[in-house]
C-alpha cells in the first residue's frame, strides 16, 4: 500500500515539477500556446487537506479592520458579546449575504469619492515630523493621490525613514551607494564577467524590450538601458534568486511613478532625454532600492524553482474551491492546473493581466498590505478568477486555458478594479477572522 502511494506521489511530483518547467519558459512570452505546450491532467488527485489560513502582520499592519473611516458596530455572536468591526462579524450578524456585499461596496465607494477629504487626511499624515505608518497604509490602501506616490510609496516600502529630519540625507546616501553598485558592477568590459554573469546580461538585454510591449515609453532605448541597469545590478546583488524572468515587470511601477516627478503629461509623452543624468540616476536608485523592498518579503518567489509561488498556488486553489466551488469542481473535471495560469499572475504581479493605466492603483494597495501582501495575493487573485465564473463553467480545457491566458480586460477602469480589491477584501475578513470556513 505504501509503496503504490509512494509511487502516485512520485507521478504527481513529475507531472507538477514538468507543469512549472513549461510555464516558467513561458514567460518568455506573453501568452501560452495551449494547444501545444498545456495538457490536461489525466487522474485528479484526491482532495487534499486544505490548510488553514494565517495572515501574519507586520508591526506597520496594526488596524487593518479600521480601514474604512466609519466602520459598522454589530453584536458579535460568540458568548462575550463584544463588538466586531470587521466585515466578517458584520457578515455573521447579516442574514442577507448579498445585502452586506452591497453594503460593503457602497462603504468602499463612499470612501473613494470624499477624494478633498482623502487628500487633506493624506497631506496631515505626510506633515508630521515622524510618519505614523499604521495611519498611512489605512490611507493608501484605497488608493494615493497621484502627485503623492513617489513619497508615499519610498515610505511604505520602508526605503525613506517615517523622520522627516532623516529622509534627505538617507535618500542622498542610498542614491550614492546605487550609483557606486553600477559602477562596480554593471559599468564593466565583458572580459571581467564571468560567463554566468555574461548570459544573465544577455538576457536581461532580451527581456528588457519585451517589457511593456503595448506602452510606447517602455520601448525608447534610453528607459531600456535603464531597466537593464536596474536588473543586472539588482541580480549581482541577489545571488539567492539572480535574475529571474517576470522581475523586469516589477520595476516598471517604481520607474513610471519616480518619473512622475520630472516629466509631465501623459506617459506615452514621455522622453527619458528630457533628464540630466543625475536625475535619471536618482530615479533609477529610488526604483532599485524599492524594488529590493518589495522583493525582500517575498524571496521565495523567485530562488530556485519558486516554492513562494507554489505555495501561494496551491492556496489560491483551495480558496476559490471555498468560494466557489461549481467553478473549482469544474476546472478539476477539465484537468485545468491552477499553475497553468496562476503562476504567471504571481510571478508578474498581474502586470501582464491588466491595463498598465491601472497598475499603479492596484500597487497602492499591494505596498499599503506591507509584510502581509504575499498572503493577500491570494485573495485578490481568488477575486480576479471568480470575476469571470459564470464564463469559466462554460468553456473546455483548451478554451479556459486560451482565455486565461487572454482575459477580457482590455477595457477595464477604475471600477472593475476596485470590485476585485473589495472583494478581495471581503473575503479576506471572512475567513481570516473565521478560520473554520477553511477547515476541511
Amino acid at each position: 500500500m505504501e509503496r503504490r502511494e509512494d509511487e502516485q506521489q512520485n507521478r504527481d511530483d513529475s507531472r507538477f515539477n514538468q507543469t512549472l518547467k513549461n510555464v516558467q519558459g513561458f514567460l518568455k512570452g506573453r501568452s501560452i500556446p495551449g494547444k501545444v505546450l498545456l495538457t490536461r491532467r489525466p487522474d485528479p488527485p484526491q482532495d487534499p487537506i486544505s490548510p488553514t489560513y494565517h495572515r501574519s502582520l507586520s508591526e506597520n499592519d496594526a488596524g487593518r479592520n479600521e480601514r474604512l473611516d466609519n466602520p459598522i458596530q454589530v453584536e458579535d455572536d460568540d458568548s462575550s458579546k463584544k463588538h466586531d468591526n470587521t466585515y466578517a462579524g458584520k457578515l455573521r450578524s447579516n442574514s442577507s449575504g448579498q445585502r452586506f456585499v452591497k453594503e460593503f461596496q457602497n462603504l468602499k465607494i463612499g470612501v473613494r469619492s470624499s477624494d478633498s477629504a482623502r487628500v487633506m487626511k493624506f497631506n496631515k499624515v505626510l506633515s508630521e515630523t515622524t510618519v505614523i505608518l499604521e495611519k498611512l497604509r489605512e490611507l493608501a490602501w484605497n488608493g494615493v493621490p497621484h502627485y503623492m506616490r513617489p513619497d508615499v510609496w519610498r515610505l511604505l516600502l520602508g526605503y525613506a525613514p517615517p523622520n522627516s529630519d532623516r529622509r534627505e540625507a538617507v535618500l542622498r546616501r542610498k542614491r550614492l551607494e546605487y550609483l557606486e553598485s553600477v559602477g562596480q558592477f554593471y559599468d564593466l568590459p565583458e572580459s571581467e564577467r564571468s560567463d554566468d554573469e555574461i548570459n544573465m546580461l544577455r538576457q536581461i538585454a532580451v527581456d528588457c524590450p519585451r517589457t511593456v510591449p503595448d506602452v510606447s515609453f517602455f520601448q525608447q532605448a534610453q528607459v531600456q538601458k535603464s531597466l537593464e541597469r536596474i536588473l543586472y545590478t539588482w541580480a549581482i546583488r541577489h545571488p539567492a534568486s539572480g535574475y529571474v524572468q517576470g522581475i523586469n515587470d516589477l520595476v516598471t511601477p517604481f520607474l513610471v511613478v519616480f518619473l512622475s516627478e520630472y516629466l509631465d503629461g501623459g506617459v506615452d509623452s514621455w522622453s527619458m532625454s528630457d533628464l540630466s543624468a543625475e536625475k535619471v540616476s536618482d530615479v533609477e536608485a529610488d526604483c532599485y532600492w524599492c524594488l529590493t523592498k518589495l522583493l525582500d518579503g517575498m524571496q521565495d518567489h523567485y530562488t530556485f524553482a519558486q516554492p513562494g509561488i507554489q505555495r501561494l498556488v496551491f492556496k489560491l486553489k483551495e480558496l476559490v474551491r471555498r468560494i466557489d466551488e461549481p467553478v473549482s469542481r469544474h476546472m478539476e473535471e477539465q484537468g485545468l492546473e491552477f499553475l497553468q495560469f496562476a503562476f504567471r499572475w504571481y510571478n508578474c504581479l498581474l502586470i501582464r493581466e491588466i491595463p498598465f493605466s491601472l497598475i499603479n492603483r492596484l500597487w497602492d494597495t499591494y505596498l499599503a498590505e506591507g509584510d502581509a501582501l504575499p498572503d493577500f495575493l491570494v485573495y485578490i487573485y481568488a477575486s480576479f478568477l471568480l470575476t469571470w465564473s459564470d464564463e469559466l463553467k462554460k468553456l473546455d480545457f483548451q478554451e479556459m486555458v486560451m482565455f486565461l491566458q487572454h482575459l477580457p480586460t482590455h477595457n477595464w477602469t477604475d471600477q472593475e478594479l476596485e470590485m476585485v480589491l473589495s472583494r478581495a477584501y471581503m473575503w479576506h475578513s471572512m475567513f481570516n477572522n473565521s478560520p473554520n470556513h477553511l477547515a476541511s
